[in-house]
C-alpha cells in the first residue's frame, strides 16, 4: 500500500473511475480538472498505489525559494475505505511528495468527522485549516433504497405546494447533459435548443445576480467557463435551467456527478422569479432528486450552508438561514465533514514560500 508512482499516460485511461467513480469519489479529483489547474500554472502529479488506489496532487511552486505547497483537492478519496486507511495513504503521500521537496501539503476529503477521521489525520501531523472550498459541511439527502413518492412524503408541505405549483404554471426544466442525447434527456426534462456553452455563460451572469443579493463573490468569468466546458465534456457537470412558459429563463442549478452522489454546486434565481416564479428553483431541485435516484445515487448533495467565520449550522437571523432552511426544506439532514487540514513538512521552507508567495503577487498588480 505504501509503494507509490506517478501514473503513466497509459493508465491514465482509466483515471476517473478509480477517482471520480468510485465509492466517496470527487470531480476535483479528475483529469478534467488536472488539466484546467494545469492551464491555470498548477503542476498535476497523479499518483498511483500499488494496489491500484489513484490520487491527484496539485502543486504550485514558490518563486525564488524553491519547493512548493501540494493540494489533495477533495482527496484522497475514501473509495469505500476505512478511515484509518485513508489516513494511512494520506501519510504514505506525504511522504512520497517530501522527498521532491514539497514543504507543506492541504487536503479536504469529503470524509464525515462521525467516521473519526479527524483523528486519524491528527495522528499523522495534519491541523486543520480554513476551507479551501466555499463550504466545509453540506446538507445531504439519503435516497437508496427509497421510492419518489416516499421521498417526496418527506419534502415539507409548503415546499411540495411550490412544487407543484411551477408544474401547474408550465416551468419547464432545460436538462444540458453531456451523458445522454438531447432526445433523451427523460421524463419532467425539456432538451436544450442552444448549444451548452450559451446556456452556461448565461448561468453565470445569474450567479453575479443571486451573489449581489447574497453578498457572494465568484472569480473571473472565463475561468469559470473554461472548467464548466471541460466537466460538462468529461460528463462530470450537468445544468438544469427552469424557464417560464414564455420562454425566458428564472433559476439554474449546477450539478456534479461522482462517486454515489449527485451534488449541487451553484443555484441562482432572478429576484423577479421569486415574485412571479417562486416556484422555479424548489422544481429544479426536486427535478435534480429525480435524476439522483433514476441514475441510482445513494445520496443527492443539496450543498453547504457555512461560511468562513461560521462552519457550523446557521442560526435564525444569520445570513445564511434561509438558504438552510430551504434546503432543509427538501427532507436534507446537516452533513458534519472533516474539513480542510495541513501538514507542514519543512516549516522554514514553509515560511519563506508563503512570504515570496505574497511579495509575487503584490508585485504582480
Amino acid at each position: 500500500m505504501t509503494s507509490i508512482r506517478v501514473a503513466s499516460a497509459a493508465e491514465l485511461a482509466d483515471w476517473d473511475e478509480r477517482t471520480v467513480d468510485v465509492r466517496g469519489g470527487h470531480v476535483y479529483q479528475s483529469r478534467a480538472w488536472a488539466e484546467h489547474r494545469v492551464r491555470a500554472g498548477w503542476l498535476a502529479d497523479h499518483l498511483l498505489f500499488d494496489d491500484g488506489f489513484a490520487a491527484l496532487v496539485l502543486r504550485r511552486q514558490w518563486p525564488w525559494v524553491g519547493g512548493s505547497s501540494a493540494y489533495v483537492a477533495r482527496g484522497p478519496v475514501s473509495a469505500g475505505d476505512e478511515p484509518g486507511q485513508t489516513a494511512a495513504r494520506l501519510a504514505a503521500m506525504v511522504d512520497f511528495l517530501g522527498r521532491r521537496d514539497v514543504a507543506v501539503v492541504a487536503s479536504d476529503a469529503e470524509i464525515p468527522a462521525g467516521t473519526g477521521y479527524p483523528a486519524q489525520l491528527a495522528r499523522i501531523g495534519f491541523r486543520p485549516i480554513e476551507e479551501i472550498q466555499p463550504s466545509r459541511h453540506r446538507i445531504a439527502l439519503p435516497i437508496a433504497g427509497r421510492t419518489e413518492d416516499e421521498i417526496f412524503a418527506g419534502v415539507a408541505k409548503s415546499t411540495r405546494q411550490r412544487i407543484r405549483k411551477a408544474e401547474g404554471e408550465g416551468i419547464v426544466v432545460i436538462r444540458h447533459d453531456g451523458r445522454v442525447a438531447p432526445s433523451g434527456v427523460g421524463e419532467g426534462f425539456a432538451e436544450p435548443s442552444e448549444p451548452t456553452e450559451v446556456a452556461l455563460d448565461r448561468f453565470y451572469d445569474l450567479l453575479l445576480e443571486t451573489g449581489e443579493r447574497r453578498h457572494f463573490s465568484f472569480g473571473p468569468r472565463e475561468a469559470f467557463l473554461a472548467w464548466w466546458a471541460a466537466a460538462f465534456r468529461a460528463g462530470h457537470l450537468l445544468l438544469l435551467e427552469a424557464r417560464s412558459p414564455d420562454g425566458q429563463p428564472q433559476a439554474g442549478l449546477v450539478l456534479y456527478r461522482h462517486g454515489e452522489r449527485l451534488s449541487t454546486v451553484h443555484s441562482g434565481d432572478h429576484a423577479s422569479a421569486r415574485r412571479d416564479h417562486p416556484g422555479a428553483l424548489h422544481l429544479l431541485r426536486w427535478r435534480a432528486i429525480q435524476l439522483a435516484l433514476r441514475e441510482r445515487r445513494a445520496e443527492m448533495d443539496l450543498g453547504g450552508a457555512d461560511v468562513a467565520g461560521a462552519r457550523r449550522e446557521p442560526r435564525e437571523g444569520e445570513a445564511m438561514w434561509g438558504l438552510y432552511q430551504h434546503k432543509l426544506s427538501f427532507g436534507g439532514q446537516w452533513l458534519e465533514l472533516t474539513g480542510a487540514h495541513e501538514r507542514v513538512i519543512d516549516p522554514t521552507r514553509y515560511r519563506a514560500g508563503r512570504l515570496v508567495a505574497r511579495l509575487a503577487r503584490l508585485v504582480g498588480r
